[in-house]
């Protein structure tokens, strides 16, 4: 093997994969390449929990055996004795190799290993002088060969794009990746957990649809051989979700996949996950107490308190979330004072979004337009957990008109930290209205809308079987957990985001 004095962060990348393949060449020779036949029995943090506040002598009087298996991520030789560190997706553990343990060859071969490799280590616990728990080694098996080096240990994986792509880097040497992913996992299970214990049926529905629905959202599109059509990867599960309450499943959820073929931001990757959920014979003001309950159980299994920390500043999911209707949420941020009638004026808003710089079109009515004025003054201005009520009909296809007011609807949408966390509403089960609203949005899209939604006869169809009163909502997981692990991107919680094709 070629000696160098330079420390291998510092090689020529390709030149240290020379040298790895031909270690891996002899392990080949000698019949040693990737064994399959090694069983592990621990793991670092069980052991460091059962273990690791023991004193010296227990080990001495009793000897405990242990075999771990993991990534060496530090090695340190000292003549007839090495230390190592191995890493399993527990937690890490210290290994001490010696000639008298292991014999002079198996010291010999743990002293080729690199920093990457995989590696079984059998052998009895003990504390060290400083009172660290380690793992005396009396046998090692070399399982897996790193061919790759890993990142310079004092900075690990730092580049942020090279993160995204290469996620399996980046989760072996960064411990806050682990960590994110570790919250995701539970901040899902715990929606879970919920909606079981309240009566909802969890379900899958069809990703692949023929007539994208549920939202106003820009779809993919792919072909089908054997049926020879078009079909669409859904945009939202909705649709189907409230064609199973046309069934009589009246409490149903899904933690979903949805995709659409839109703009990639901080905030917005093509592909996210959602749970949906429908409950017959309620209203929105119980889906939002249920919304609200459902994120503040997940905060709080998942960290173990409501309170989070976002970017410097503390959210309180534990506290009541506040509730404004959006023409109160455009008055409180007003520059002047202007009065509910003001704001159905569409000659009104108009100026108004013009004095602004907000861009709008000829054919939007005044409730896009009342829409557009409450993104651009308050809506970045919401930062505790507030629920928006009161969509006007324009932007609210699928929604239940509000009695008394039926240019409003009974909609509701979720903003913490100007972040839209969660949509839902009182469903609109008339399904002659239904006809008429989606009719709307095929002439919208006919216009050249193209996030307009289609027209849906089967989904009519249905309505007109009869859908009891009923309510919905949809919560962003991957924003979610934006928040509350205090991650600034939405590429930071998705395991694999969509990113442009490596040149």
């Amino acid at each position: 093997m070629t000696q160098t004095n330079k420390p291998e962060a510092q090689q020529d990348e390709n030149q240290i994969i020379a040298e790895r393949r031909a270690k891996l060449a002899r392990l080949r020779e000698q019949g040693a390449a990737y064994p399959n036949d090694f069983a592990r029995e621990d793991m670092a943090a069980s052991l460091l929990e059962r273990y690791g506040e023991l004193p010296a002598q227990e080990f001495e009087a009793k000897q405990v055996p242990a075999t771990i298996a993991g990534r060496l991520m530090l090695k340190r030789v000292m003549g007839k004795a090495s230390f190592g560190v191995l890493q399993d997706h527990g937690g890490r553990l210290q290994i001490y190799v010696s000639d008298d343990n292991t014999g002079k060859e198996g010291h010999a071969a743990f002293k080729h290993h690199d920093i990457g490799d995989i590696v079984g280590v059998t052998g009895f616990l003990f504390k060290t002088r400083t009172g660290e728990l380690t793992l005396r080694a009396h046998a090692l098996r070399l399982l897996a060969k790193s061919l790759r080096p890993l990142p310079e240990k004092f900075h690990g994986l730092t580049d942020q794009e090279q993160r995204y792509r290469q996620r399996y880097v980046d989760l072996l040497v960064n411990e806050r990746s682990r960590w994110v992913f570790a919250v995701r996992s539970r901040v899902v299970r715990a929606m879970r957990e919920y909606m079981a214990r309240a009566d909802y049926l969890e379900v899958e529905t069809p990703m692949l649809q023929p007539i994208p629905g549920g939202a106003a959202a820009r779809p993919f599109r792919t072909h089908h051989n054997a049926l020879d059509m078009e079909l669409y990867l859904r945009i939202a599960p909705e649709l189907y979700l409230k064609r199973l309450v046309v069934g009589g499943i009246e409490r149903v959820f899904e933690i979903n996949r949805n995709f659409r073929n839109e703009g990639i931001s901080t905030r917005h990757n093509p592909e996210f996950t959602m749970m949906e959920a429908y409950c017959a014979y309620t209203n929105h003001h119980y889906m939002m107490s249920l919304t609200e309950e459902v994120i503040r159980h997940a905060a709080e299994s998942a960290l173990g308190s409501a309170k989070v920390v976002y970017q410097e500043r503390e959210i309180d999911f534990g506290k009541p979330f506040a509730r404004l209707t959006m023409t109160q949420a455009i008055q409180n941020h007003a520059p002047e004072p202007w009065s509910a009638a003001q704001l159905r004026e569409r000659a009104f808003l108009a100026d108004k979004l013009r004095a602004l710089g907000v861009a709008f079109g000829d054919e939007q009515g005044w409730g896009s337009l009342q829409l557009l004025l409450f993104e651009a003054l308050a809506e970045k201005r919401l930062v505790e957990p507030t629920f928006i009520l009161d969509f006007p009909a324009e932007v609210s296809p699928l929604a239940r008109r509000k009695d008394g007011d039926p240019e409003l609807t009974e909609r509701f949408e979720l903003f913490v930290d100007a972040k839209e966390i969660a949509n839902g509403f009182s469903e609109l089960n008339d399904p002659e209205d239904q006809a008429e609203r989606f009719l709307d949005q095929a002439k919208k899209k006919d216009a050249g809308d193209q996030e307009a939604m289609y027209y849906d006869a089967d989904y009519i169809r249905a309505l007109e079987y009869g859908l009891p009163p009923t309510s919905g909502a949809g919560i962003g997981i991957d924003r979610l957990v934006m928040l509350l692990t205090d991650s600034p991107s939405i590429r930071d919680v998705i395991l694999f985001p969509q990113m442009r094709r490596e040149t």
